[in-house]
């Protein structure tokens, strides 16, 4: 047996779920730093007394580092190995936390978060990679998603680390808010610090390469010894055992190649008009509750902690749609599942919409608010989060795989770019009901999309991907 069918025969072993384990930590800092700032943006705003144009810089600085660090450390990866890449990923993001926490103004803020975000971008490309190659096809889908899955528990962290933190805040100091303007958003990104130390902790107890990585650059011992400690039995990989590797003259130019373009594509676009509404809503989902349900609320902590508050509630649904997509992916496959997710993320939209219209509801109906970012969160969550993220390291061979992911990521990331710095542009210029809508339409351009150019990996093996279109 070649070292692909044992490896799709082999039950889960210890290394595969240590493996899975760790690629989910980094994870879960994502999600964390993603939904923290959201929460940190208002207390930042007075702290350093942010400009419109500074406050978009905050927020999109991670975003823009995201985009830098996918494209770039994503074809690095393939070079120098998945586990190589995973410690420097980590390195990268300890030292850029610690800097975020100890920012002293704007600039130096802004700087600090590009650096998380090249982090958060390398991880991408590293993660998806890592776990696709180690695990046996039949549970690839739903272990990449399950990993996936604690984007959405980092996210919850960071809501109930700001939730926390603000209520013990105004419990000290009950007659001043300049202590929480100056020191809150500190101690919620001194959080993220001390996640990222014990991911990094976790990190060096398991050091393992990808098999398939040094079966694509023709190391067949290191291979070999990987492949044992993956399977938990002795593996011999030769040039005889394995399939002939044909990919190994690939380069980041043959992503845009006539074999490989509709991959890119496919793998790319539709992630991209996702990111822009995933991310400009995500980031400002406080931002957004407050301004649809707590508008009237005058008091800044109290307005503050109920926008945490909502948007922890909302964040749970996040959750829940991760689990169906694990509960689904392998059975309705990754096309379905992600056409199903755009049009239900454009239905919650809709609402939101209708939420936001002042013609429509002469009050806030905080009811309504909530089944707009149920649906959104619930069928975002369900379908494209998910599948984007998983398509990305399922499309491209074993000597591109990162730097397709990347590629993809990037461009996703650039949406997220787009979406975090035009919408609250958009909520003042024409209003939160009109930038609802004009989200809906990138998630039905988005399932159009996926329609005419997916290309279905459900019970394909990683090598039989491309066979299989071409």
């Amino acid at each position: 047996m070649t070292f692909e069918e044992k490896l799709d025969n082999s039950p889960l072993t210890a290394s595969m779920w240590l493996l899975w384990l760790l690629a989910a930590g980094l994870i879960a800092l994502d999600g964390f730093d993603f939904f923290v700032i959201g929460i940190a943006l208002p207390f930042l705003k007075q702290d350093f007394q942010l400009t419109s144009l500074e406050t978009g810089a905050v927020a999109v600085a991670a975003i823009a580092g995201a985009l830098l660090g996918s494209l770039t450390l994503g074809p690095l990866t393939d070079k120098i190995g998945r586990q190589k890449m995973l410690v420097v990923d980590l390195a990268i993001f300890i030292l850029a936390s610690a800097g975020t926490a100890l920012s002293w103004n704007a600039w130096s803020l802004i700087i600090f978060r590009f650096m998380v975000g090249v982090g958060i971008g390398a991880d991408y490309p590293i993660s998806v990679a890592y776990i696709t190659e180690n695990m046996p096809s039949r549970l690839r889908g739903r272990m990449v998603i399950g990993a996936f899955t604690f984007q959405a528990i980092g996210s919850l962290l960071g809501a109930i680390t700001g939730i926390i933190i603000i209520a013990l805040f105004e419990y000290f100091y009950p007659d001043s808010i300049l202590p929480a303007i100056q020191y809150a958003w500190r101690w919620m990104l001194a959080v993220g610090l001390a996640f990222a130390i014990l991911v990094a902790i976790l990190r060096f107890q398991f050091l393992l390469e990808s098999p398939r990585y040094y079966i694509a650059k023709g190391d067949y011992e290191a291979a070999s010894e990987a492949a044992s400690e993956l399977l938990n039995e002795t593996i011999l990989i030769t040039p005889e055992t394995e399939p002939e590797q044909k990919d190994t003259s690939l380069n980041y130019g043959s992503l845009f190649s006539r074999e490989y373009w509709r991959n890119t594509v496919f793998a790319s676009v539709p992630w991209f008009l996702q990111d822009i509404a995933t991310y400009g809503i995500g980031v400002f989902t406080p931002s957004i509750i407050a301004v649809l349900a707590f508008g009237n609320e005058s008091n800044f902590l109290n307005r503050e902690l109920k926008s945490a508050t909502g948007s922890a509630v909302v964040d749970v649904f996040l959750i829940l749609g991760f689990i169906l997509a694990v509960l689904l992916v392998d059975r309705l496959g990754r096309i379905p599942l992600q056409i199903i997710g755009f049009i239900g993320m454009a239905i919650g939209l809709s609402i939101l919409a209708i939420a936001g219209d002042p013609t429509q509801t002469a009050s806030p109906n905080l009811l309504l608010i909530l089944l707009g970012f149920f649906i959104f969160n619930l069928l975002m969550n369900m379908g494209p989060n998910s599948t984007t993220f998983l398509i990305s390291g399922e499309v491209f061979p074993t000597s591109l795989r990162a730097s397709g992911a990347g590629l993809a990521a990037a461009i996703a990331k650039s949406g997220a770019v787009l979406g975090t710095f035009t919408l609250p542009l958009l909520q003042q210029s024409i209003g939160v009901s009109m930038m609802m809508i004009i989200l809906a339409l990138c998630c039905l351009l988005a399932a159009i999309i996926t329609y005419f150019f997916g290309i279905e990996t459900k019970g394909l093996s990683l090598e039989s991907v491309n066979k299989s279109h071409v």
